[in-house]
């Protein structure tokens, strides 16, 4: 029995004559009346009594009209599945950073995105920023971008990109002139930090507390705008990443090696090892690592 013939018999019932069936078929009645044969043949039974210009379902028919209401209520969500599928599945991204500085490559990446996955709102989680992995251990994040991968046990991580940390000072800070400052010499500056806890602090968590080093001062402030103002006056010292460096390069502040052979940070996104993820998280990922290398690749030209 062909699908169409049980469209055929659900709309005759349904919209109680052949007029009204063949408007909402979009068929001829010599259309509508021929595909009912054929289906009648094929069964080689009568589907409908024909009493007055009236078609009235036989026992037979009975059975295929209740058979098309459960297998084109079936067929239909199946089509409406297969259709968002093909235009974007319906869903939402839950993302965090442990940086806020890193936010500044989800515009150019939400906007290829969505225009892939139209249907999938992604949200940017700013107050899991200093937790993101707790947070997504918690169910309250889907995906975090990290560069301290711990848990692996139940956490995958992806590579994202390497960066460079530099130390920030202002051209009258002793360090102005020097090729490169060792992990040391933290002990006796003025030391500007995002945020707390230290442990989510590339430069403690990696250098300084492995050392049991502390700096002379801790200057917490959440703005890079405003730590960099303070590092023109020469009020403190600041560690940033390279890109996140890069729009306020100019005359009035100096970016100093770190270690005579630099201190890179690993950055990855984490997501949950046991999980199965929709594919466009896979395509939210591509779409990242795409628009980061291609922002690196801008500023090595």
């Amino acid at each position: 029995m062909e699908i169409r013939y049980l469209r055929l018999i659900k709309a005759i019932v349904e919209e109680g004559s052949i007029t009204r069936a063949i408007d909402k078929l979009h068929l001829s009645q010599s259309a509508l009346s021929y595909q009912l044969k054929e289906a009648e043949l094929q069964l080689g039974t009568p589907i409908f009594y024909r009493r007055n210009k009236k078609l009235i379902l036989t026992p037979v028919g009975k059975k295929l009209y209740h058979t098309a209401i459960y297998v084109l209520k079936e067929l239909d969500t199946t089509e409406s599945e297969i259709k968002k599928l093909i235009s974007g599945e319906n869903g939402t991204i839950r993302i965090s950073t442990e940086c806020y500085t890193s936010y500044h490559w989800l515009p150019a990446v939400l906007k290829k995105f969505q225009g892939e996955f139209p249907n999938v709102e992604v949200e940017i989680v700013f107050e899991a920023t200093h937790s993101p992995i707790e947070k997504l251990l918690d169910e309250e994040l889907d995906l975090a971008i990290t560069s301290n991968p711990e848990m692996k046990d139940k956490i995958a991580y992806t590579e994202l990109f390497t960066d460079e940390m530099f130390a920030v000072v202002s051209p009258q800070h002793p360090w102005a002139d020097m090729p490169y400052v060792e992990t040391e010499d933290f002990r006796d500056v003025k030391l500007i930090i995002h945020s707390l806890p230290l442990e989510t602090v590339s430069i403690f968590r990696n250098l300084l507390t492995p050392k049991g080093i502390e700096p002379k001062k801790l200057i917490i402030l959440p703005l890079t705008e405003a730590s960099i103002e303070l590092v023109k006056a020469n009020m403190g010292v600041i560690v940033l990443a390279n890109w996140a460096l890069e729009p306020y390069k100019d005359e009035t502040i100096k970016a100093i090696k770190i270690n005579k052979q630099g201190f890179f940070r690993q950055q990855y996104i984490a997501r949950m090892e046991d999980r199965e993820y929709p594919v466009y998280f896979d395509y939210f990922i591509k779409f990242l690592r795409e628009e980061i290398q291609l922002s690196k690749a801008d500023k090595d030209h």
